[in-house]
């Protein structure tokens, strides 16, 4: 139950933070939040992360779909514990939100400005806080295995 929420709310503020941003902006128009830390741009990203690969998109939904069914399946055994459902879910919801994406426009929508750093969405949140999060607790999971067979 826990996936189908975490994948639900994430989903859901993607795509309607995407819909409102897309009605609200021109392309390319900053809208700025925090004078010099953030605002609202909208982008059209035709890659992958900091727009490496650009105009691969059927790549990218290969790729999506892949890790998406990856992700499932694990989800679905549920060999893991509660910590790492939290970590899949949100790394399946954002791949969710960027294929419906690019299924829909052919690319992704980002908003996100920071200034320092390329523009991203909600979606990517989600995939690089689960995947950071993912890997602590793998790392976590065999450093306390590897002290107890000492």
């Amino acid at each position: 139950m826990i996936p189908v929420i975490i994948v639900f709310v994430i989903l859901s503020l993607d795509q309607i933070s995407k819909f409102f941003i897309s009605a609200s902006l021109q392309l390319n128009q900053t809208f700025p939040l925090i004078k010099g830390v953030l605002g609202l741009t909208l982008i059209h990203n035709r890659g992958a992360a900091f727009g490496i690969l650009r105009n691969q998109v059927y790549l990218f939904i290969i790729i999506s779909c892949a890790a998406i069914v990856l992700i499932y399946f694990a989800l679905k055994n549920n060999r893991h514990n509660k910590y790492q459902v939290v970590c899949l879910s949100l790394i399946l919801a954002g791949a969710l939100g960027n294929l419906i994406d690019r299924l829909r426009f052919g690319y992704v929508i980002d908003f996100l400005n920071f200034y320092i750093w390329p523009v991203f969405n909600i979606a990517d949140s989600a995939i690089t806080i689960g995947a950071i999060l993912l890997a602590w607790a793998i790392l976590k999971e065999k450093t306390n295995h590897a002290s107890r067979n000492l």
